[in-house]
């Protein structure tokens, strides 16, 4: 009972010592799936008075706090011009050509980088993908995650900062090419103060929440072994990966004291997406680091989608749950050393050194039992 009682006192300490603890580092957010909206095939699938900007509002004051933002944007943006995804039935064809004048709002928001690996920013063809580059570049949002633009470098803050974008997708930089993966993420780590890498794969929906650390199959496509491809990326240099594409929230893992999350789910799909369940919650994901990029803390700021109204901030933090859930599951070797709290924070106290003033105790390096 003593011994416990000790652990507590000293896992407590801990606990407060980092939450108080400021990292000498940039503060990263990861957000999931965007598309604010498509005229495609139906003007009706836009947001109420043609306004998009009531759907992103309520993550401005989250997005403020941190240094850098990240997001995968899903569609082109595009006013005239004809799909080029095959459909059988083009009424219900789920391709998205959201209208060139939405695009401002994601500089107003706060979005720094975009990756645009995805499996549906060639829904409109050349026309689609070259307008979107061009309104990318027009409003200083960074992009990559084409054959020809894997990656891309801004100075953010007086710091450089890399980030590339990987898919299983035709034009994209291929998530199952692995060595090629790692060749991009070295380039970038040699000249970049932080490397951020994101990646389209797994498979989608809610049958699909864990991480299987196989290669997972859907519809016939290979969408990659994103266990095996996360790791890689970060032995690499990469400091954190931004996963998306099951459409649903997955576990998040610290691995070799980097950041990793497996799916950030849907952000903010106005229409044509499945938000029912698990995947309208829509968490935002922020993580604090070191100056080398080494994880210090991070949260899980909690939003769920409405449907027809955008993204909320969701007092019930049902993804917090859905997500710490997951992470104890699918990583239970985490499960002595990472804190994840009600609250959405979570941090790995027992990783870090005691700082102490005026208290003196010794300094812990040995693993202590579970206390959750």
């Amino acid at each position: 009972m003593f011994r416990l009682s000790i652990i507590t006192i000293i896992s407590i300490v801990f606990s407060l010592h980092l939450r108080a603890q400021h990292s000498d580092g940039l503060s990263f957010i990861g957000v999931g799936d965007m598309m604010l909206g498509t005229h495609f095939p139906e003007e009706h699938y836009l947001p109420p008075n043609d306004d998009p900007w009531p759907l992103l509002e309520a993550v401005v004051p989250v997005f403020a706090n941190a240094d850098v933002v990240f997001g995968n944007l899903e569609g082109a943006f595009l006013d005239e011009g004809e799909v080029f995804k095959r459909c059988k039935d083009l009424s219900k064809c789920y391709a998205f050509k959201t209208p060139t004048r939405y695009a401002p709002v994601l500089q107003r928001v706060g979005f720094d980088f975009l990756s645009v690996a995805n499996n549906h920013i060639r829904d409109f063809g050349p026309a689609g993908l070259m307008t979107t580059r061009r309104l990318l570049d027009s409003l200083d949002i960074a992009f990559a995650g084409l054959v020809d633009k894997p990656s891309v470098v801004k100075v953010i803050n007086g710091k450089t900062i890399g980030m590339c974008a990987f898919a299983p997708n035709t034009g994209t930089a291929k998530i199952g090419d692995v060595a090629g993966a790692v060749r991009i993420v070295e380039a970038l780590e040699s000249s970049c103060d932080y490397v951020i890498v994101s990646f389209h794969g797994g498979a989608e929906g809610k049958d699909h929440q864990h991480v299987t650390r196989e290669t997972e199959m859907f519809y016939g496509e290979n969408r990659g072994n994103v266990y095996a491809f996360a790791h890689a990326v970060v032995d690499a240099g990469a400091d954190m990966v931004f996963g998306h594409g099951p459409h649903v929230p997955r576990a998040i893992e610290i691995y070799n004291n980097r950041f990793i999350a497996y799916s950030l789910s849907n952000f903010c799909t106005y229409s044509r997406f499945n938000i029912s369940g698990a995947n309208g919650l829509s968490p935002v994901v922020q993580i604090w680091t070191n100056s080398d990029g080494s994880f210090v803390r991070g949260k899980v700021h909690a939003f769920r989608q409405q449907r027809g109204h955008g993204t909320f901030y969701d007092a019930g933090k049902a993804v917090v749950y859905k997500m710490r859930d997951l992470t104890r599951m699918d990583f239970p070797e985490l499960n002595h050393r990472l804190v994840f709290d009600d609250d959405g924070d979570f941090y790995m106290p027992f990783e870090q050194i005691l700082q102490t003033r005026g208290l003196d105790l010794p300094v812990i390096t040995v693993a202590v039992p579970s206390l959750l």
